[in-house]
């Protein structure tokens, strides 16, 4: 790996990170801003994508594109959808799945996009091997999960949604990024892992927990991005 692309959905994780950073550079660019430099000796590129989709992909392309990641990282918080998962957890995603694609009209399944070779994007298992593994040890009161992220543009909060969503992808988290960069990373041929903390259960207690516990599960995230730099700086 020559270079992390780190991308966060929102300001409180990218200024955790960037805490950490050392020789930092700043590029504004299509409406972003990249910090460039080296978190615990690996060089990164860490941004900000912005809410939706169509942000986390266009900050995916640009870091391949104009940075040359060879290697993208996502973090941020999801909704869990699966009642083992407690708020706080970390979930890595085993492959993504956007689950408001829908053209069904065409008599593709929903979640199916038209004229792709796939349609759940995985992702890479070494990564997700050794973030397992860091996670354990720099956030031992939390527990790890892997299985498929879900993402649309849509905040769920609905108990009858989130059992759509389990019925019909067999998904463990929902969230609003994660799939749209899976799927620009596949087509560019790089490898990406999806980091999740869980912030609510994607029920109608949403609005409750929400507040409480988004700034614990920034915490987990960021240790864990940390540590995993550490360890991918160290690898031969």
């Amino acid at each position: 790996m020559k270079k992390l692309g780190i991308i966060g959905a929102m300001d409180e994780e990218v200024a955790r990170l960037k805490e950490n950073m050392k020789n930092a550079r700043v590029t504004e660019r299509a409406s972003l801003t990249f910090y460039e430099g080296e978190l615990m000796g690996l060089p990164v590129v860490i941004v900000r994508s912005g809410i939706g989709k169509v942000n986390a992909a266009i900050c995916a392309q640009q870091l391949i594109d104009r940075f040359e990641t060879d290697c993208i990282i996502n973090t941020g918080i999801a909704g869990s959808l699966n009642a083992k998962i407690n708020i706080g957890d970390i979930v890595l995603s085993t492959d993504a799945m956007q689950h408001d694609m829908d053209a069904t009209v065409f008599g593709y399944d929903v979640g199916i996009i038209p004229r792709m070779d796939t349609s759940a994007f995985a992702a890479d298992e070494f990564l997700r091997a050794l973030a397992a593994s860091v996670c354990h040890e720099v956030n031992p009161e939390i527990a790890v999960h892997t299985g498929r992220v879900l993402s649309g543009d849509q905040f769920i909060a609905a108990k009858e949604k989130k059992e759509w969503l389990v019925s019909a992808f067999s998904g463990i988290c929902t969230e609003m990024e994660g799939a749209a960069i899976a799927q620009t990373a596949y087509n560019n041929g790089v490898p990406f892992l999806i980091i999740r903390a869980i912030s609510d259960k994607a029920d109608d207690s949403a609005s409750e927990d929400y507040p409480a516990f988004e700034a614990k599960a920034i915490r987990h995230t960021v240790n864990l991005v940390c540590g995993l730099a550490k360890k991918l700086a160290a690898q031969p």
